[in-house]
């Protein structure tokens, strides 16, 4: 949604703004976090309005199937070192090859030949780096909660309160509706992305941080088939290898 439309700015303040709504629609319903893990919470509030403007400024200078696996590739292994540094979580040597795996194969759909574009690489990698830091922050804030769901309703509604401050400071007097078509699909992928996200938060408190994060970036796989009916990009022979590095990884998690 962020790639074909117009405006990546407007379409992720529309989704922000969404996802903060319907989440503090459910919050009355669920128990409230446990204290340790409120530090947590806004810390990764702040680290996805990081990540929002990082994938915006990506997918505008880059080819989609180039930024979103630069992006996507190089979390898990961000993750799996941030994971060993703060939460001595240090995976096996499957597991790590699993991880390796998984990361290699998505990055190589990056390229194109021999070569991998430039444009818009610095932005994708800083988003690689926040995917990382709000995925740590979040697998430890999580498993303090002791409701990996609070935690995720009280984040994204954080959030996503900053939103529409974000959109008017940078563009007074711009119109948020854009019709009911273009608004509500932006709102539709706010409401995808927060139960998306809402299940990884859940399993890194059941399972390796590494692993998850390694696991969930597979959905590159899906992008890379997006790119090919929605944007007409070319789905060659070395992309078919890379998704089978990607499989044989996969199945090395643990």
């Amino acid at each position: 949604m962020l790639k074909g439309g117009r405006d990546g700015f407007w379409g992720m303040t529309v989704m922000g703004i969404a996802t903060s709504l319907a989440c503090a629609a459910a919050l009355p319903f669920l128990p409230a976090p446990a204290r340790a893990s409120w530090p947590y919470i806004a810390g990764s509030a702040l680290l996805h309005v990081g990540y929002n403007a990082f994938l915006v400024r990506a997918y505008r200078r880059g080819d989609f199937g180039s930024a979103y696996p630069i992006a996507r590739g190089s979390s898990p292994l961000l993750v799996t070192l941030g994971a060993a540094l703060v939460a001595q979580e240090v995976p096996t040597l499957t597991g790590m090859a699993g991880i390796v795996l998984v990361s290699i194969g998505i990055i190589s759909l990056a390229f194109r030949g021999r070569q991998l574009q430039e444009t818009g690489i610095f932005y994708a990698l800083g988003t690689g780096f926040f995917i990382a830091a709000y995925s740590v922050t979040d697998g430890i804030g999580g498993r303090l909660s002791g409701s990996a769901v609070s935690y995720t309703l009280w984040m994204c509604v954080i959030w996503g309160a900053t939103a529409l401050p974000l959109y008017k400071f940078r563009r007074p007097g711009a119109a948020l509706w854009q019709g009911t078509r273009a608004t509500g699909l932006a709102a539709l992928g706010g409401m995808v992305s927060v139960l998306a996200y809402g299940i990884v938060i859940f399993a890194m408190t059941v399972a390796p941080m590494g692993s998850v994060s390694a696991l969930r970036e597979t959905s590159v796989l899906f992008a890379v088939l997006l790119g090919r009916v929605f944007f007409g990009e070319k789905l060659t022979a070395r992309r078919i290898v890379s998704v089978l590095v990607i499989a044989a990884g996969a199945l090395c998690l643990e």
